[in-house]
């Protein structure tokens, strides 16, 4: 295997590249400057290094508490449930929510090996308690482990004197967040139902 072969190899190996989009990134590559190379090399090796997942909300972010979290202006009774903090830039891209967020870092599937003291359950039910929450808006994907994983939460905290809400359809059933238009996602926010 050569070089570009290998590069080939490994921009496939990301998440919504394909063989033939890898191959053009290379191809772009071999013919951009040095000095962006240089920087996007240097981007690239250091990024496990400057960016981390926030300790209130497990956002990606760079200093922490992250942004969001420290903003005071967000509207601090509502918390908005993902299940990755990729979510939470999709809804932030948006505009259409000013409340604070919760990442879960996945979904319960049993059948992946994954239950719920995988996830950040735990310290969402912490936050609820002690950030005086009013209500908690589940944002999980629509799908059968998304909408487990939500009805779990649900369960869970229907003793906690808070409203828990689900985003209203709108976002198509085995869709995920990230490919969800702007006006879909602003009308699932308004039209969020009790379970």
């Amino acid at each position: 295997m050569n070089a570009i072969d290998e590069i080939v190899d490994s921009f496939s190996r990301l998440p919504g590249i394909g063989k033939k989009s890898a191959a053009r990134i290379a191809n772009s590559l071999l013919n951009a400057p040095s000095a962006f190379m240089e920087r996007f090399s240097s981007q690239i090796l250091h990024l496990q290094e400057r960016i981390r997942p926030c300790s209130i909300c497990g956002a990606w972010t760079e200093r922490d508490p992250c942004p969001i979290c420290s903003d005071s202006l967000r509207e601090r009774s509502v918390i908005c449930v993902v299940e990755s903090a990729q979510d939470v830039q999709t809804i932030e891209n948006s505009h259409t929510f000013r409340g604070l967020y919760h990442v879960l870092g996945g979904v319960i599937a049993p059948l992946d090996g994954v239950g719920p003291s995988q996830l950040r359950i735990a310290e969402l039910q912490q936050r609820v308690v002690n950030e005086n929450i009013a209500e908690v808006i589940i944002a999980t994907n629509p799908t059968l482990d998304g909408d487990t994983t939500a009805l779990y939460i649900q369960k869970l905290l229907e003793n906690n004197d808070v409203k828990v809400t689900r985003l209203a359809s709108g976002i198509p059933a085995g869709g995920d967040l990230e490919y969800v238009d702007r006006l879909t996602l602003d009308r699932s926010f308004r039209g969020r139902t009790s379970f």
